[in-house]
């Protein structure tokens, strides 16, 4: 037995994306679903949803509402009401009777995350890009007590430079691989490798610290960095209001393939319009495979073709670069076959020119290179 605690959600019914895709409802959808410990919101979503990504549009959800959505509890009732025509899903609160005699009340209860935390929740303050050359003027550890080679727990260490005004609790990290635009080859970002945690005993020049938590060994000149606040886990899958596109460049513990539940990061960041909870389609790009229609010709032939103006120097020979004019002009001897959707990501953390993402679905294995894209 359920008591009904009134409770419904006032919400707008301003659509957060104009251009978004009609929802669709999953077949043999349920008409409610009960709450319960260890529910996402994505998973939620599913449940009703064919693409859970559009749960803001169903739940008639404007920006400010996205950023700061109203708390779900296990023991609470989402209802799925169609009296209006468009799908809508509503809240009702519960008590629920767990054992006779024992009620458990929804606000003495902790809210249902968007995602899986314990997946997510180590990339909220590390790993770190590392942007601007951020760690080449970073403190640097110079030293331990007993001259250490490695460094631990509860060893004090000593670093050239702590000032009062930046605070006690500062995290290590030392450089790890370049970050580079798959398509620019331009670097982005270095992704630091995060090694430990260290407590400021006592400021100066040198400063001295502890050790409080590692991850890995520390050595002489590994860097610190304040410890970033942690960042709010409270976000909606949403779809980005502008086209974004871009590329994975990394699969996070792994050389470059990934699947559910992965971390992935792509060349996109805050400077292109991605905030935490944007979600994002993955696509594998079409191959190229040969056109049975075409003919083989001779190279003047095919030059022709190609629409390409050509001269002979002096000795002859064609003056074209056949590579060069294929990226002006499309081959007519091959076909391009079209990308294909393999998998949905969520964005959860951003830099300026990457982000972190987790990847929600994915029909077969997602590869470094994997094209990325408004839904």
């Amino acid at each position: 037995m359920y008591r009904h605690i009134i409770t419904l959600l006032l919400l707008s019914c301003t659509a957060i994306n104009a251009a978004a895709q009609d929802v669709q409802l999953r077949e043999n959808h349920p008409d409610r679903h009960i709450v319960v410990k260890g529910d996402t919101l994505w998973d939620i979503s599913a449940r009703f949803l064919k693409d859970p990504w559009l749960w803001p549009k169903v739940w008639k959800m404007n920006r400010a509402q996205i950023k700061n959505p109203h708390l779900i509890y296990p023991g609470d009732v989402v209802m799925l009401d169609l009296s209006n025509g468009d799908p809508q899903l509503r809240l009702l609160r519960e008590t629920v009777t767990l054992q006779p005699g024992i009620r458990e009340e929804a606000l003495e209860k902790e809210a249902v995350p968007t995602i899986a935390p314990n997946i997510i929740a180590p990339f909220l303050t590390q790993p770190l890009i590392i942007e601007n050359d951020e760690l080449d003027n970073a403190a640097i550890i110079i030293g331990s007590k007993d001259n250490r080679v490695t460094i631990g727990p509860g060893t004090k260490v000593y670093v050239d430079q702590l000032t009062e005004d930046r605070g006690r609790f500062w995290s290590v990290y030392r450089n790890g691989k370049t970050l580079t635009d798959p398509i620019t080859r331009e670097p982005l970002g270095i992704e630091a490798i995060y090694l430990a945690d260290a407590r400021v005993l006592q400021y100066g020049e040198p400063a001295t610290a502890e050790i409080t938590r590692a991850n890995q060994e520390v050595f002489k000149e590994d860097k610190l960095v304040v410890a970033p606040e942690e960042l709010t886990k409270s976000f909606v899958p949403h779809s980005p209001e502008a086209d974004i596109r871009g590329h994975i460049i990394s699969v996070y513990g792994s050389v470059n393939e990934g699947a559910s539940n992965s971390i992935i990061t792509i060349n996109r960041g805050r400077n292109d319009g991605l905030e935490p909870g944007h979600v994002l389609a993955i696509y594998r790009e079409g191959t190229l495979v040969k056109n049975p229609k075409f003919k083989q010709a001779g190279k003047e032939n095919k030059l022709k073709e190609l629409n390409v103006k050509t001269e002979k120097n002096e000795d002859g020979l064609w003056e074209v670069n056949l590579d060069k004019e294929r990226e002006k002009s499309p081959d007519p001897s091959m076909i391009k076959l079209p990308n294909e959707r393999v998998g949905l990501m969520m964005v959860f953390r951003t830099f300026d020119r990457v982000s972190y993402a987790l990847i929600m679905q994915a029909a077969e294995p997602i590869n470094t290179l994997d094209l990325v894209q408004t839904p």
